[in-house]
């Protein structure tokens, strides 16, 4: 694992994934102060949650004061499902779930990833790899 080198990191995006909320939640902080707390508690969940694809396993990571890992490795991944809705699609995030074949059902989930697209086609790519 010593020279294993990280191809992707992200969190999750706040305004690109859920542009309408985040807008409300503006419009909210004007109006009430109210949006202000959504927009705090909106960005801790973001800042807690980070995927991290490196060239042998793909880590998803939770929590602030306290921390959850999931790991799987290139090897393992059995299926890839990636959801876009219409406001997604077009900021280029989405949703993405990764299945092994040891568990029924997807593994590692995370919303709102920016380049959706390119996260899933470097796990295939590094799942090519893996499988040779």
């Amino acid at each position: 694992m010593m020279s294993e080198q990280v191809l992707y990191e992200s969190h999750p995006s706040m305004f690109a994934g859920n542009p309408i909320l985040f807008i409300l939640s503006i419009l909210l902080c004007f109006a009430y102060g109210v949006g202000v707390i959504i927009l705090v508690i909106w960005w801790l969940r973001c800042r807690g949650e980070k995927l991290i694809i490196t060239d042998e396993r793909i880590i998803k990571k939770e929590g602030i004061l306290g921390r959850r890992e999931n790991i799987i490795y290139h090897s393992d991944v059995r299926n890839i499902q990636v959801k876009q809705g219409l406001l997604q699609r077009m900021f280029g995030v989405g949703s993405i779930g990764i299945a092994t074949s040891g568990i029924a059902g997807v593994e590692i989930e995370i919303n709102a990833i920016p380049n959706l697209m390119k996260v899933r086609n470097l796990i295939d790519e590094q799942r090519r790899i893996m499988d040779r």
